[in-house]
């Protein structure tokens, strides 16, 4: 799957025997994958209860990382498809349009280099709404073209 696309549930469990199964879902497909850890020797009860207060503990870490990552490839994503675009029909934008783009543009890729995963978030929305306008006229001009020298009845 393409980077970001693949999304996978993945849970842990360990019994009271210290066995840790780990079981990861790919969401989409339902291909699943397991796996059961014996260790060579007992976990103690504390060691068990130290794991999960540690997993809970860091549960808001693990969502922000999550988000981080997640954003940076929405990021990423959007500004090689604007550029994709504006090489193909530049012709279609105004000169301070295509600029408000391209600043739209650097201010996502300054983005994407921080940590900040609603800053990566807001700026997205940002360089969307930036090109709205440009991706109806793209969409007009592709309609346009396909529809050259067809008559009605034709269709």
């Amino acid at each position: 799957m393409a980077a970001g696309a693949a999304r996978v549930r993945v849970s842990f469990q360990v019994d009271a025997d210290g066995l840790l199964s780990v079981t990861a879902r790919e969401k989409s497909t339902g291909v699943e994958a397991s796996i059961t850890v014996k260790p060579s020797y007992g976990l103690a009860d504390a060691d068990i209860e130290r794991m999960l207060r540690d997993s809970f503990q860091h549960a808001k870490e693990d969502v922000h990382a999550r988000a981080l990552a997640e954003y940076r490839v929405e990021g990423r994503r959007l500004v090689e498809a604007t550029r994709s675009a504006l090489n193909a029909d530049a012709s279609l934008l105004l000169q301070d349009e295509r600029e408000a783009i391209e600043k739209a543009i650097a201010e996502l890729e300054k983005r994407l280099a921080g940590s900040d995963h609603r800053a990566i978030k807001q700026a997205t929305d940002a360089l969307n709404r930036a090109t709205d306008e440009f991706a109806a006229r793209r969409m007009d001009a592709g309609i346009k073209r396909a529809l050259a020298g067809r008559q009605i009845g034709s269709l």
